[in-house]
């Protein structure tokens, strides 16, 4: 196979994929029923964890009743809605106002069915591994549905017959297919890095690295897209309560509402279990921690740990987000994504392409190397290092100047004159702190009087008008 057919498609043989070959249908569904639990008690305790920090935040106590330290206290908002009365409008059409947040919470679920939340165990006398399912190319299964989940959200603003709802489904499509493009650039790179778009083989080509040093900048935008796609604070612009009232799920309630506010938080684990899978090793125990006991603490069901703790440095990476930062605008968060993190993303995958080309392991552009503290760099890689080092530190540049022109363009603009001419407008306008009335000519003042005054002793020497005025006083 050639050298640019390695790049793009093959597989390292050394990568395996995860082995289901013991897994019988019914441990299939006891799996699946497991990770409904699991997903269900993680969004019980974040629910509580986000109001109890945004409560230390705000220097109050959060829930801190309905059980120890207020633990029950979701449970029992959920309850509550569970028990209120589901009203529908009378606008509202029946089938699709009920069937769209079905689809929305649906979609939550499906999506974590391809993670990997842990090693191979032995679970009812059978070997398999932690995870539901496997395909070449699940990770893109995660894009897909987060775009039929998109049917959901718009689905449910049409469906309700009114203005509000509408406008949100189209502010959060738009913003999740928007955001979505830029989510799918970032994981190319992983791609090119592991060889594979399966997330066990991911997982496995992480054991020596995690990517998210060598595809540092996939990271971060897609931890930005990830924010725009669960429609998380400053983003949450689609239940935007000072403009919107509450975006597309205004007009629902009860059970309705609780699963477009379950499945919102089910898709806050599903975007940080597919960025712990692709960049942070998936189960995989940290660096120093996977050193003892000859890795004995990176197998089995100490996966499951791991893959918990990351998920949560991300639950409070998503608190912390929306206990300080404020709202975006709307055009402010679309330009931001069309402009700035798209074209920095397509750049990214073509420097990680060109990269991965000139590896010593491809040499597609040649087999020189140079030795850097023991690792084999091409001479084509340093050569595209400089040069993306160049564009950024030029561009840098670039916006700073422009933007310091700016700043400079609208100091002058606020400066306030130090006289200022009242009826330079038309009409007399007062002066502002500090400054001087500038006196009016003479001659401009007399001309005024002067053309005013023949109209004003027109206006009183007609009889016509003198007698109108009368009758209108007389009438009212």
């Amino acid at each position: 196979m050639s050298n640019l057919a390695y790049l793009v498609a093959e597989v390292p043989p050394s990568l395996p994929r995860a082995d289901f070959s013991d897994t019988p249908v019914w441990l299939s569904l006891v799996k699946a029923l497991m990770i409904f639990v699991y997903l269900l008690l993680q969004v019980l305790l974040v629910i509580w964890f986000e109001r109890r920090v945004i409560g230390r935040m705000q220097q109050r106590p959060g829930p801190n009743r309905n059980g120890p330290f207020g633990l029950l206290q979701t449970l029992a908002d959920g309850m509550k809605s569970m028990l209120k009365e589901d009203v529908r409008p009378k606008a509202a059409d029946p089938l699709i106002f009920t069937i769209a947040p079905i689809l929305f919470a649906t979609m939550s679920f499906i999506s974590f069915s391809i993670i990997p939340i842990g090693g191979e165990v032995t679970l009812f006398g059978h070997r398999t591994p932690l995870q539901l399912t496997d395909l070449p190319v699940a990770s893109l299964l995660v894009l897909a549905v987060a775009g039929v989940a998109a049917y959901g959200i718009v689905l449910a603003g049409w469906s309700s017959g009114s203005t509000y709802p509408l406008l949100g489904g189209l502010r959060a499509t738009a913003q999740i297919i928007s955001y979505e493009i830029a989510m799918g650039l970032s994981l190319v790179a992983v791609f090119l890095y592991a060889g594979s778009m399966s997330t066990s083989q991911i997982v496995h080509a992480q054991r020596d690295l995690w990517f998210i040093l060598p595809a540092c900048v996939s990271f971060v935008i897609y931890v930005i897209t990830m924010v725009g796609e669960t429609n998380r604070l400053p983003v949450d612009l689609a239940e935007g309560e000072g403009e919107i009232v509450g975006g597309y799920f205004t007009e629902y309630s009860g059970m309705r509402f609780a699963m477009f506010f379950l499945g919102e938080y089910i898709n806050m684990f599903t975007v940080a279990a597919l960025a712990t899978t692709l960049f942070l090793g998936g189960p995989a125990a940290p660096p120093g921690i996977a050193a003892i006991g000859d890795g004995m603490l990176n197998t089995g069901w100490w996966g499951l740990l791991w893959f918990t703790v990351k998920l949560w440095l991300f639950m409070f990476f998503f608190v912390w987000l929306r206990g300080t930062l404020p709202r975006l605008r709307y055009d402010q968060f679309m330009r931001f994504g069309w402009k700035f993190l798209i074209p920095v993303a397509i750049v990214w995958v073509v420097v990680v392409a060109f990269m991965r080309a000139a590896s010593p392991e491809v040499g597609f552009f040649g087999d020189g190397t140079l030795s850097l503290g023991g690792l084999e760099i091409s001479y084509a890689s340093l050569i595209v290092i400089a040069l993306v080092l160049v564009l950024v530190l030029g561009g840098t540049w670039l916006w700073e100047t422009q933007a310091e022109k700016k700043a400079k363009a609208a100091e002058a603009a606020r400066e306030v004159p130090a006289e200022v001419d009242p009826f330079a407008g038309g009409y007399p306008v007062p002066p502002l702190p500090g400054q001087r009335l500038v006196e009016p000519a003479r001659g401009r003042t007399s001309s005024a009087v002067t053309t005013s005054a023949p109209s004003t002793t027109a206006v009183a020497d007609d009889p016509t008008t003198t007698t109108s005025t009368d009758e209108e006083q007389h009438r009212g």
